[in-house]
């Protein structure tokens, strides 16, 4: 039993490690509005023109 607690405090150690090393990572989950920073994709031209009437 000792050894499985452990070893997660051994894992969670280095997966903390190497998130404060990556640079500039964004934890804060799922963004929405103003601090969104991805564009939702466009509708493709054609798609749009032939769309039945």
């Amino acid at each position: 039993m000792w050894k499985i607690l452990l070893g997660f405090a051994v894992f969670s150690a280095l997966a903390i490690f190497v998130l404060m090393k990556g640079g500039d990572i964004d934890m804060g989950g799922e963004k929405h509005g103003a601090e969104a920073t991805t564009a939702p994709a466009a509708v493709p031209a054609t798609t749009a023109a032939s769309a039945p009437k």
